[in-house]
């Protein structure tokens, strides 16, 4: 039960919102939230029949059901609750000097001299009330119905996007959501209208609550994450994305991730065994990919790039099948020997090594504000390469996969519209269907980012005539 659809403990709230709007919005006084409740309890004669009667009021609904408050209690008599005797909270509406008021359990829990009713005044401090309990106290009533909630967490910072309205109210936002979220150290909001979002999908903030301290640290796909949220990309309502992703791959394939980032994508997938030639043109990402590729041990598997994916999609094919050609690979260490009765001097296994393709498998790019534009460079990726993709060892040119945005729209609107501008970059007409057939794509919704907009990822095996034509 809400502590706002419990009539005594309403009351007190109300309390608490009128003594907050009286006080202003300079400072949250938490001190306002403080509350005394006159309840009633039951007092627990015999210990070992505290689980039984507990389990019977609640039966009975006589006792207290409210959220986070725990209906046994330590006695208020201080002699008795050093003895670790316990009295059990009893709903609003039940008196302990009005007989007419006690349930049955409770009549017949006193006649057995098991219960005896006394007066509880139970405490509510701030630190009861919720953020949505504070906030609905604290702000007009015409903000109740849109409280904003909803925030993006990097670690220990909590990233809000706040709209215009709920600005004079940012700070007692910051400061709520801090008090109420224990992981939380930092509250930031993104500041709108303060020129456009770098191309390194940066963006300007204002700290709200905690100190200015962006320096976090993420576990993601079981590996570790270091970075400066200021100076970096990081979303981490695209950790399912994320892993869909990683999920495709095969181990001892080669993937190029074009906007790697920090490498959400690339590194996870380096633990499964994967190739990434890894690439991001912001140079603070390619620092902070470099350390989680150390601090994640990937390394035989990742190599980190720092340029422009315009360029870096054709020098990638290049670099994987010179690579390739010279015999590189990774090492995967001997396990070791099992022991047991039946072979006591079992031998370990040598060391495998898992040797690099001449083919890229896959091409992610997660830049959906400008990905799709990217798709001309992939024309004469394998030009003059023909014969590594026929005869009995032939390669399947790579899935390219190439997350994009879309306005939301009623039937396959978004997607067909997303099939239109892939055909334009590809220069070949693009379809809806199945990614393993030339010509057709697959359009995956991955989630809202907005209003009127949604993120989607069009999966596609690179036509022929793409790949082979000659590069300019």
């Amino acid at each position: 039960m809400n502590a706002f659809r419990c009539p005594v403990l309403r009351t007190s709230a109300a309390a608490a919102a009128a003594a907050a709007r009286t006080g202003g919005l300079a400072a949250l006084d938490r001190s306002l939230f403080a509350r005394n409740v006159d309840l009633a309890a039951a007092r627990v004669r015999d210990m070992k029949n505290i689980s039984k009667y507990q389990r019977a009021l609640g039966k009975s609904k006589e006792l207290l059901n409210v959220d986070r408050l725990a209906s046994v209690v330590v006695d208020p008599d201080r002699d008795l609750a050093s003895q670790g005797k316990k009295c059990l909270l009893l709903r609003p509406g039940v008196k302990a000097d009005d007989p007419g008021s006690w349930g049955p359990v409770l009549r017949e829990g006193v006649q057995k001299d098991d219960l005896n009713i006394i007066p509880y005044q139970l405490h509510l401090g701030y630190d009861y009330w919720s953020y949505h309990d504070v906030m609905t106290s604290i702000l007009p009533e015409e903000f109740h119905d849109d409280i904003p909630s909803g925030f993006n967490t990097v670690g220990h910072v909590a990233h809000l996007n706040l709209r215009e309205r709920f600005l004079p109210y940012k700070k007692l936002v910051g400061e709520v959501l801090l008090d109420k979220n224990p992981n939380i150290r930092t509250v930031i909001n993104k500041i709108e209208n303060v020129g456009m979002e770098s191309e390194y999908r940066t963006f300007e903030y204002e700290v709200l609550a905690g100190p200015d301290d962006l320096k976090v640290e993420v576990t993601e796909g079981s590996c570790i994450f270091r970075f400066d949220y200021a100076k970096v990309y990081w979303n981490s309502k695209l950790e399912t994305e994320h892993r869909r992703i990683v999920n495709l791959f095969k181990p001892g394939e080669v993937v190029c991730d074009v906007m790697a980032g920090i490498g959400p994508f690339a590194v996870p997938a380096g633990k499964n065994g994967v190739f990434v030639w890894a690439n991001d043109m912001n140079p603070q990402s390619y620092i902070y990919l470099k350390q989680a590729i150390e601090i994640n041990k990937v390394s035989q598997y990742v190599r980190p790039f720092n340029e422009d994916g315009r360029t870096f999609i054709r020098k990638a094919a290049d670099s994987v099948l010179e690579a390739s050609r010279k015999g590189e690979y990774a090492l995967v260490p001997a396990k070791r020997p099992v022991k047991s009765k039946s072979s006591p001097t079992e031998k370990a296994s040598e060391p495998k090594r898992v040797p690099v393709p001449p083919v890229i498998s896959h091409f992610v790019m997660n830049l959906p504000a400008s990905a799709i534009t990217f798709l001309g460079c992939y024309r004469g990726l394998y030009w003059g390469n023909e014969a590594l993709f026929s005869g009995e060892s032939a390669a399947k040119l790579p899935l390219i996969h190439v997350h994009c945005f879309a306005l939301k729209s009623d039937g396959d609107v978004p997607i067909r519209d997303i099939c239109e501008r892939v055909s334009s970059e590809l220069g070949v007409t693009m379809k809806p269907g199945d990614p393993d057939v030339e010509g057709e794509v697959a359009i995956h919704d991955v989630r809202d980012v907005a209003p009127a907009k949604r993120m989607f990822c069009a999966t596609f095996r690179l036509p022929a005539q793409v790949a082979f034509a000659p590069r300019d």
